[in-house]
């Protein structure tokens, strides 16, 4: 008499049963990168280097009265040298307060802006009457027929215009003890509307206090990825700092410390921050504390010519090098999924993560390319990356997952480049306006091109 064991598996072979284990396994499994043969993962290493990148960093200050000398080349040839990428330029219209710019003027500030291209940096402009409390400012009808005046300025340099701050309002522009009156929220209003009414409209502004910005916008509701990027006004306007880690209200920046503080956080994931020390109330900002809010401030640049006793602190410190490094936007790869292979007029696809070891984002948006270069002729073939690079965040990892086709490539073998550079059209093939990134080995210096360690055969069809 036959009889059924309930437990029928116990008389499977016990290989038998190890092989279908073994067998589920394999075919429920998340492959991984190397499980494709056509492709290489790749992990890039981490630099800590100190380098220069447009529109970040420590940066050198130079105002011009009305009728004054115009930037010297080779100063600004020696602020490359010193790894500076960015300037402040202060035109005081001093002589102007009572009637138009003169030609000569306006001359003045087209021949630095070129002076600056020429160069190689960029620029954050402010203008202003007086750079003395005691000083006059003009009306307002004159600061707007001044920004129609300068318009055309704009437009013609909005290549080597990082920033511009909101200026002409009493001492310095900052926004205080203005002989005509103008130090109003109704006055404000005007003079940034009209501001940002004569700037194109990729450019930024940056205004004194948050208080300022919330008074005018009638909210103290931060700036938010719905409108970033956007014409809409509020998303234009970011924060300059001209006392800096002073000590309390940082001399009546702000009104409601910690509030105003994290109201800046917020907004300058989308809009810029930056300024300058200067003498501290009480004692000198140490590392920790520096490191800390510009951490949360998400600060940008800083200037590198006021307060210098606190400078002097943080290198003595220790931390300058680090607070150079740590500036504004540094973009690391991390690692990327990239095919060994390719095949002329079809399609690659690519998996590149990157991450953001400043303390800022990028603010203005980037032209990014993969670039096939041949390793025989040197003859490089871009193909554009539809990818913003501004969204990738402090701390924040981007993961650019495309797949673009090799149109117009010819067979051979090719190094693969990630390249970075300015939306300008004047600037887009400069070397000095590309962005290279915080990795070990990976920066080509006479293309400004960053190589991501992978070979490419291109065969024909």
């Amino acid at each position: 008499m036959t009889h059924t064991n309930r437990n029928s598996t116990k008389n499977i072979p016990v290989l038998l049963l190890i092989c279908v284990v073994l067998s589920l396994y394999t075919a429920c499994k998340k492959p991984s990168g190397n499980d494709d043969p056509n492709s290489t993962t790749i992990q890039y290493e981490v630099s800590t280097e100190n380098f220069s990148n447009p529109e970040r960093g420590f940066i050198h200050m130079l105002d011009v009265k009305s009728g004054g000398e115009g930037l010297n080349p080779l100063w600004l040839a020696n602020l490359r040298a010193e790894s500076v990428s960015m300037m402040m330029r202060v035109f005081y219209l001093d002589k102007f307060k009572d009637q138009p710019i003169s030609d000569v003027e306006l001359q003045l500030i087209r021949t630095d802006l070129q002076s600056i291209r020429d160069a190689g940096i960029k620029c954050v402009l402010r203008f202003a009457y007086t750079d003395y409390m005691a000083g006059t400012d003009a009306p307002l009808s004159i600061v707007k027929q001044h920004l129609d005046q300068l318009k055309p300025i704009f437009e013609e340099n909005q290549d080597v215009i990082a920033f511009v701050q909101a200026g002409f309002i009493g001492a310095w522009g900052e926004w205080h003890s203005s002989s005509n009156g103008l130090a109003t929220v109704d006055n404000e209003r005007e003079v940034l509307s009209k501001l940002l009414s004569v700037l194109p409209v990729e450019i930024m502004v940056q205004v004194r206090t948050p208080g300022a910005k919330q008074a005018i916008y009638n909210t103290t509701a931060p700036v938010e990825s719905a409108i970033a990027y956007t014409s809409e006004n509020r998303a234009r306007v970011g924060h300059h700092n001209d006392c800096f880690l002073a000590g309390g209200t940082d001399y009546g920046t702000y009104t409601n410390i910690q509030a105003d503080k994290e109201y800046i956080s917020k907004e300058a994931l989308y809009v810029p921050t930056g300024g300058e020390t200067c003498p501290p109330e009480g004692a000198f900002p140490d590392c920790s504390t520096t490191r800390t809010e510009m951490q949360l401030l998400k600060w940008t640049f800083l200037n590198l010519d006021w307060y210098q006793p606190v400078l002097e602190a943080w290198r003595k410190s220790g931390c300058f090098e680090e607070f150079r490094r740590s500036l504004g936007y540094r973009l690391a790869l991390m690692n990327a999924k990239l095919p060994k292979q390719g095949v002329t007029d079809q399609d690659y696809s690519v998996e590149i993560a990157l991450t953001n070891k400043g303390y800022a984002p990028l603010y203005n948006y980037k032209i990014t390319s993969l670039v096939f270069k041949n390793i025989t002729s040197g003859t490089c073939y871009p193909i554009g990356l539809a990818v913003d690079l501004r969204s990738c965040k402090p701390n924040g990892v981007l993961t650019i997952t495309k797949s673009v086709k090799l149109s117009g490539i010819p067979q051979g073998d090719y190094d693969l480049y990630l390249s970075i550079n300015d939306r300008s059209p004047n600037l887009k093939n400069r070397i000095e306006y590309a962005i290279r990134l915080a990795n070990t080995s990976t920066w080509e210096e006479t293309t400004g091109m960053n190589s991501l360690k992978q070979k490419v055969k291109i065969t024909a069809k």
